[in-house]
This record gives structure tokens, C-alpha cells and sequence, in this order.
């Protein structure tokens, strides 16, 4: 019997037996929706990170005074006395060579506002270098003028959310705005930043930048800390290679600029490297689990398969007994039971592809889950469906292979 032979014969007996054909199909439908739904998230996630990594720079490093803790996903720098400056971050700079950039920053949270709107934002005190080092850019307007920064003017970049919250779709450039009864011009608009890499609540673009001087002396001051204190000094590495040794580099300077000794832990150096290859191992971990998950689902479904088909080969064993008794072969009824039961997976993966875009469409829309639809993967879903198919309706396919025709023909 021919292919097309085998394939006429397995849709008609697919068309005939349509609830049948439907619950056959609805398991593996199920299962390749599950798997490419949790592969397209995940693969999300991760371009998500790489992407936002890539933005912020892997040569990225952030000081801290204090130790480096975390809680609930919200860290920090605690337990010491000491206090960065400005003067640290440029005596970084210039004494340790595969520093590009060292950039002093002061931040607060404080509510915006414009007319009779208001928005709490993120307050930063930078510099320009600031945004050298964090690839920030603007994409309206200007950056700060060098006499702005030295001279303490009331200026401001803007994100993208805050600016959208305070401003809608009106002139944002030259409109002023007020910060705790300070009042202040913006003369940039901020390139859109996202999330924060691996945060689903920290809106980047949810910020104000103002000079650090500006800072300093009218918003963010500390009572009884020094007048140059920054909370903390973010520093870009020339060389991706050389992170832990400036790391280490960093400690030691700031330990004896501060008269600390060595073994207390005064200053951190959150490693962006580090970081980076953390959440990518975490991410790897959770994708060999949701491998093992998806494999049960398909497993399932190719039980059911297997069930399914034999119980069809039950029911149409007179069916098959009649094929027999008009000459077909073994092989024949063999290879028209496999052909259906490999059809009916492919269709099933098709229909479950369809089913894990609309799925993952809509998680995207209504969560905000990133998803990223690799092409391969959908070529291998229908690929395994069919796989599938001939594995578990090989048993099956046997089966009807192996009745006897007389007994068969005296099943009513």
C-alpha cells in the first residue's frame, strides 16, 4: 500500500470516528502547548536579561559603603560606619588604570510635580559620567552642561514613565517641574531603559536625574554626613576580564584612603559580571526543570495516545478481518494503523502550536511576561509530534497487525 494509499485510509477512518479522533488528539495538543508556552517564556526571560545586561554594560561594577545584603529581592549596602565621596570615585579613576569611568551618584525617591499632576519618582544626583557608564543616553533635548554640574543648576533629565505620568503627549523640553518645592527646568528626555534586569516592579524610566551637586545641596543631603558623600560610585571596567581584579583593586584603595583594616567588610562592589552569570544559571536550572515537566506532559499525552488507538484497534477488529480477508498484508494493517496514529499526533502538535501562541500572546499582554518564539522550536514540536506517533502507536499498530482473520471476522 502506497503512502498516499495509507494516508487516504487513515483520514477517512479519522472523519468517520470524529469525538474519537478529537480526544486522541487533545492530549498531545495539551502537552505541545505546555512545552512551547513554558520554552517561549522562559527563552523571554532570559533574551529579556541579556538584553537589558547588554544595555547596562557587563563591565559594570556598583560600590557601596558596607556590606552588600539582600532581602525579598530588595538589596542594599549596611553594617558600616564608612561613607563614600566624590574624591573616592576619582581617586578610583585615577589610580587604577583599567577604570574607564567612575561616576558618583546620590538617589532618593520623592514625588514630581507638574500643575496638578504628581508622580513619585527616583531621584539621582549625577554626573555625565553617569550616563557614559550606564549607556544611558537622551532622545530629546541635551545632557547637563558642564557650568550646570559645577554650579549646582536646577536642571533635570526625565524618564520616559515619568515624563508619560506628568506630561501625557504635551511639550516635555523647557517645562518646569517641582521636586519637594524646588523647582527645576527639564532640558532632556531620557532613552527608555525597561525594567530592571530581573525585577518585574523596578520601572527604570520611572526617574528624575538632576546635577549631584543640585543634589547635594537642595534635595538629597545627609544631616551629619560629609560634604562630598555619594551613595554610592558606579564604575565601568575597560576590560570585561579584568572585573575581579579591580574588584579587589577597589576594596584595597578605598581601605586605606578611609584607614579601615583589610579584614573589615567597610565597602562592597556588586559585580555586574557576577551578577549576570548568576541569573543566567538560575534561569538554566529553571529551564531543566520545566524540560522535566514538559517531558511528563508528553509522556501523558503519548499514553493516550497509545490507549486510544488500542481501544480503536478493539472496536474495528471486524473491520480489520475483513482487510485481511480481501488480501491485505500484516504490514498493511500495520502500516495504516501507525500512519493514523502519527497523523493524528502532527495534528495535534499543529493545533497545539496555535494553542501556545495564543496563550503566550495573550500571558504577554495581560502580565507583561516578555516572550521570544524561537523558530526551531515549533519545527521540533511537530517533528517530536510525529516521533510521538510512531512510538506509541507502534504497540498498537502491532496489535491489529497480529489478529488472526477468522477470529476477527467473527467479531460482531
Amino acid at each position: 500500500m502506497d503512502v498516499l494509499e495509507l494516508l487516504r485510509v487513515a483520514w477517512g477512518s479519522i472523519r468517520v470516528n470524529k469525538m474519537r479522533s478529537f480526544l486522541t488528539i487533545l492530549g498531545i495538543m495539551i502537552g505541545v502547548a505546555c512545552v512551547i508556552t513554558m520554552m517561549t517564556v522562559t527563552a523571554g526571560a532570559q533574551y529579556d536579561i541579556e538584553r537589558q545586561m547588554r544595555e547596562m554594560g557587563s563591565n559594570l561594577m556598583a560600590v557601596y559603603a558596607g556590606s552588600w545584603r539582600s532581602r525579598g529581592g530588595v538589596s542594599g549596602a549596611a553594617g558600616s560606619n564608612a561613607v563614600l565621596t566624590e574624591d573616592d570615585a576619582a581617586a578610583m579613576k585615577r589610580e587604577i588604570p583599567e577604570i574607564a569611568a567612575a561616576a558618583p551618584t546620590m538617589r532618593g525617591y520623592a514625588q514630581v510635580v507638574v500643575g496638578n499632576r504628581n508622580w513619585n519618582s527616583s531621584i539621582y544626583g549625577i554626573d555625565n559620567e553617569l550616563l557614559e557608564v550606564r549607556n544611558w543616553g537622551v532622545t530629546e533635548g541635551r545632557l547637563f552642561e558642564p557650568s550646570e554640574l559645577s554650579r549646582g543648576a536646577r536642571v533635570a533629565l526625565i524618564g520616559t514613565t515619568t515624563a508619560t505620568e506628568l506630561f501625557g503627549e504635551g511639550q516635555i523640553l523647557g517645562q518646569p517641574i517641582r521636586v519637594q518645592n524646588v523647582q527645576f527646568t527639564v532640558v532632556g528626555l531620557l532613552a527608555s531603559k525597561g525594567m530592571a534586569p530581573g525585577s518585574t516592579s523596578f520601572d527604570q524610566d520611572s526617574v528624575l536625574m538632576i546635577p549631584l551637586k543640585t543634589a547635594r545641596t537642595r534635595l538629597l543631603g545627609r544631616q551629619g554626613v560629609g560634604g562630598d558623600a555619594v551613595d554610592n560610585v558606579y564604575v565601568s571596567v575597560e576590560n570585561e576580564e579584568d572585573m575581579t581584579y579591580v574588584e579587589e583593586e577597589i576594596k584595597k584603595l578605598l581601605n586605606t584612603r578611609h584607614r579601615i583594616k583589610p579584614d573589615r567588610d567597610a565597602f562592597s562592589v556588586s559585580n555586574m559580571s557576577e551578577w549576570i552569570e548568576q541569573r543566567l544559571e538560575q534561569q538554566n536550572t529553571f529551564n531543566s526543570l520545566l524540560s522535566i515537566i514538559a517531558a511528563v506532559s508528553l509522556l501523558v499525552g503519548g499514553i493516550g495516545i497509545m490507549n486510544i488507538m488500542l481501544v480503536s484497534v478493539t472496536e474495528r477488529t471486524r473491520e480489520i478481518g475483513l482487510r485481511m480477508a480481501v488480501g491485505a498484508r500484516n504490514t498493511d494493517i500495520m502500516q495504516q494503523f501507525l500512519v493514523e496514529a502519527i497523523a493524528l499526533c502532527i495534528a495535534g502538535g499543529i493545533l497545539g502550536i496555535g494553542l501556545a501562541v495564543a496563550v503566550s500572546t495573550s500571558a504577554s499582554v495581560a502580565v507583561g511576561w516578555p516572550i521570544y518564539f524561537q523558530w526551531w522550536v515549533l519545527v521540533m514540536a511537530v517533528v517530536f509530534s510525529g516521533v510521538i506517533g510512531i512510538f506509541f502507536g507502534f504497540y498498537p499498530a502491532r496489535s491489529a497487525a497480529n489478529k488472526d482473520p477468522i477470529e476477527a471476522l467473527r467479531t460482531e
